[in-house]
């Protein structure tokens, strides 16, 4: 007679708590951001901070690429309590990739280390941030500005201003489209899309960065208004029409 196999009893999982999830440590006050963010976005929001503007301020050196080691970055007190697991998921899940983070034989002997730096957006001169010039109108069939409807009656007049930054940043479409990683916020309000044959016919530099952030200096810091090809607020209201064919 045939004996059929025995198989061991399975415990019923279905009472077992769940695997505990690990804690965030908690930023400190010095970090940047509001309080009531959660802290990936406190910790990021401090990472910009110190890596695009602050860097001097915290005893800290970009190189010209706008790298700086992991190891000192770590040590800054705005960023204590950050370990290295959050750092890596913070540069790995942004979602407008902000930051790159590699390893490199810089350490004693040969030995790798870790570089991290934001991709865009200095304040600080960075002088070789590998960004690639537009020297095609193809390369970049759409370069738009964010911005904010309340911020127009200057704008139409002044232009844009790079600001504290060292460009103005643009995107290739607008948020939430196929292929736009990053270039404005999400709750902007207004849409300047700029002339890229105009500007490149110009001399006005363009660039484009790891991240497809499209930036130019513009002219001594502003794009003049005579370079916008159209202006759209965010309900579809045309301020500047597209010039006819």
């Amino acid at each position: 007679m045939a004996v059929e196999p025995t198989t061991a009893p399975v415990a019923s999982t279905s009472d077992s708590p769940p695997p505990p999830v690990p804690a965030v440590a908690k930023p400190p006050k010095t970090a940047r951001g509001r309080p009531t963010d959660d802290p990936d976005t406190r910790w990021s929001k401090t990472l910009s901070y110190i890596l695009r503007h602050g860097a001097s301020k915290e005893g800290l050196t970009l190189r010209p690429d706008g790298f700086v080691r992991v190891d000192d970055l770590m040590k800054r007190p705005k960023l204590k309590g950050c370990d290295l697991e959050t750092l890596e998921r913070i540069v790995r899940d942004n979602a407008k990739q902000r930051f790159s983070m590699r390893s490199e034989p810089t350490g004693a002997d040969g030995a790798d280390e870790l570089w991290i730096r934001a991709n865009q957006g200095h304040s600080v001169k960075v002088e070789a941030l590998e960004l690639k010039p537009v020297d095609k109108a193809d390369a970049v069939p759409t370069m738009v500005h964010g911005t904010y409807h309340r911020l127009w009656p200057v704008i139409e007049k002044e232009g844009l201003k790079v600001m504290t930054r060292n460009h103005i940043h643009c995107a290739v479409g607008l948020a939430g489209e196929d292929g736009v990683v990053s270039g404005m916020r999400n709750n902007c309000d207004l849409f300047i899309y700029l002339d890229v044959p105009r500007l490149l016919a110009d001399g006005v530099p363009i660039f484009t960065s790891t991240n497809s952030v499209v930036l130019t200096p513009g002219i001594d810091g502003v794009v003049p208004p005579r370079y916008f090809a159209r202006v759209v607020r965010k309900g579809g209201e045309v301020l500047v029409p597209a010039p006819s064919a």
